[in-house]
This record gives structure tokens, C-alpha cells and sequence, in this order.
């Protein structure tokens, strides 16, 4: 296997075991992180469209792609299986161009040995051994305690916003590259959340599917007189599950395994949350769109699909599509 010396900064397509890149004292990048939050968003898809991509590819791919030229990215970790087949695809490009790229799965049957055996190589590649890896799964796991906190301070005491609930879980994907820092960030949001009057929204939705490509979703939906509690697979990248082994921590993650793992998890947070209705989200050109004929039939429940191409904000069309949505829940209650 190839060994990597010298490298920094490791940008990664969606979640993988971040513990071994901090103990290997790398810095973790989530890309999708660094497009959406650019200030100019649409300038990322237009680089990658000048580079040859396609138009009718999915955003985040291109987003991804121009956020490694635009980061200074030492190395990208791709997920190779477990999310999109365009990541694979995208590596081979990144690859072909001269950028350092690993290749990193998830089992599909979620196989232990096979899971172990992804961890196991990826230590291997990053020259760091399962103690260290470890230490650094006791320290993170104390941040995600305090995110998993402003989680039940959403649904449960009503004072984290949609958009806020989305923001800190999201982050924990890569810790915003600075554990530390971001932990800080947490308890001074936590010390001033808890100083707030409960919010009174008559709604509660469920949001499914990845995080959104609109940028104001979130505050269109509060705007009327509803809240998300409940991101779901934000919330998955936060880890909420306490586990012992490292294995097993990636291995209830959801969002790399079937949709059936996923339904499982979301039936038990509609009955916590006490949902009203869920939004689900999918992204245009994304074989998850088709998961959405599944879900229909296994959540019993109000939903509405709409879809995101470009980053820009909500259309009319599926702003009006929202609105009576939530009219018609609200005659339901």
C-alpha cells in the first residue's frame, strides 16, 4: 500500500472515521462544508463546469471537486462505498490531475470483519496506531455528548432554532478542522441557548435526506410558524450513538447503509420528536430520489419531497409547495 508523508490538511467527501486523522495530527476538511459555506457558491460550480463536468451532475460532486482546488487540500479521502457512485468517479479525476487521494468504504451488509479491515488500512496509510486512534475517540465523543445536548434542547426544551440545530451537528462532520475550537464554540451556545424563553412554533417537522442546498430553507420554514426538530441525517453525522469500539460507532452510522436502517432510526424519532411532518430532501440527479418511493410507504406520516439542483435560495415554486404543506398540517392539528 502506498504511504503518504507530509500531509496536512486531508479533505474528505462525506463522514469517515475522523479520529484516525487527528491522531495522526492531521487537519480533517469536510468539502461539502467549505462549498456551501463559500461566499460565492455558484463560482465553484462554474469552475468544475469549466473543467468538463457536466451540467446534470449532482452540485455537491462539482462543489466538492473546485473546494479541493480551492482549500488547499493535501489529500482527499474519498467514500467510495457507502455514498454516491460519482465519488469514485471524482477521485479517479482528482487522481488522474496529480492530487493524493485514498479510497475508503463502507461495508454495505454492514460486515464487522470488513468494517474493522476499512479501519485497520486507513490506520496503516496514516502511520497511527489504535491507541492513539482511540484517545482520540474519548475526546471527541465528549464534544458529541455536548451536540447530542443541543439536540434535546431543540425537540425537547425548544430553544435551538431549525437552522442552529442544523449548523452544530452538521459541523461535527470535521469538527470545523479545529476540535478545540468548535468545542468552545458549543458551550458558549449551550450557556446562551439555556438563557432563552421556550420557542412557541405550532409545528414540529422532521427534515430528511442530506443537508440542504438552499441556504434558507430553514428560515423560510420558521418564518411559518414551524420549527425542524429533527435533522436527520445531520444528526448522523454528530455520531449520537455512545459506543465502546470505534468499529461500532461506524457501523450504526446510518447514512452509508440501506434505506431500511435509516426508516428504522427515523420511526423512532417521530415518536420522540412528535412530529407533525417531515420534509425530505434530495438533490437533483442523486439515486436517492428514488429511495423516496421506500419511505413513503414505510412512514406513516405527512411528507413532502422537494428537490435542490444549484446552491441559491428557495425557488417560488417549491416555496409555495412548503407553504401549503404547512397549512395543510396545521388544519390537521
Amino acid at each position: 500500500m502506498k504511504r503518504m508523508q507530509n500531509i496536512n490538511r486531508v479533505g474528505f467527501t462525506t463522514s469517515i472515521p475522523v479520529e484516525v486523522l487527528l491522531a495522526a495530527g492531521k487537519v480533517p476538511v469536510d468539502l461539502n462544508n467549505i462549498f456551501i459555506s463559500s461566499d460565492d457558491k455558484s463560482a465553484y460550480i462554474d469552475k468544475a463546469e469549466q473543467d468538463g463536468f457536466p451540467r446534470n451532475l449532482c452540485a455537491w460532486i462539482k462543489g466538492i471537486y473546485a473546494a479541493v482546488k480551492h482549500g488547499g487540500i493535501d489529500e482527499v479521502v474519498g467514500v467510495v462505498q457507502g455514498d454516491c457512485s460519482n465519488a469514485l468517479a471524482l477521485l479517479e479525476v482528482l487522481k488522474e490531475q496529480g492530487i493524493n487521494t485514498y479510497f475508503f468504504s463502507y461495508p454495505y451488509d454492514k460486515d464487522e470483519i470488513f468494517m474493522k479491515l476499512s479501519l485497520s488500512n486507513l490506520m496503516e496509510h496514516y502511520h497511527v496506531g489504535i491507541k492513539k486512534v482511540m484517545e482520540q475517540k474519548a475526546r471527541l465523543d465528549n464534544i458529541r455528548k455536548k451536540v447530542k445536548k443541543i439536540d434535546r434542547m431543540t425537540y425537547h426544551d425548544n430553544l435551538v432554532t431549525s437552522f442552529e440545530n442544523h449548523y452544530f451537528q452538521v459541523c461535527a462532520s470535521d469538527f470545523n478542522s479545529d476540535p478545540d475550537a468548535y468545542e468552545l464554540e458549543v458551550d458558549e451556545f449551550i450557556k446562551d441557548a439555556s438563557k432563552r424563553k421556550p420557542i412557541k412554533q405550532q409545528l414540529r417537522i422532521g427534515y430528511m435526506g442530506v443537508p440542504p442546498i438552499f441556504p434558507d430553507l430553514y428560515d423560510y420554514i420558521d418564518s411559518h410558524d414551524a420549527r425542524v426538530v429533527y435533522n436527520e441525517v445531520q444528526q448522523q453525522f454528530a455520531m449520537p450513538y455512545t459506543t465502546k469500539e470505534l468499529h461500532d460507532q461506524y457501523l450504526k452510522f446510518t447514512y452509508p447503509y440501506d434505506v431500511f436502517g435509516r426508516v428504522k432510526v427515523i420511526k423512532a424519532e417521530m415518536k420522540k420528536r412528535k412530529l407533525d411532518g417531515i420534509i425530505h430532501y434530495v438533490q437533483s440527479f442523486c439515486f436517492r430520489q428514488v429511495e423516496d418511493l421506500i419511505i413513503r410507504r414505510a412512514l406513516d406520516i405527512p411528507m413532502i419531497l422537494i428537490e435542490g439542483d444549484r446552491p441559491a435560495p428557495l425557488d417560488a415554486r417549491t416555496k409555495l409547495r412548503i407553504e401549503v404543506f404547512l397549512e395543510m398540517l396545521k388544519s390537521r392539528k
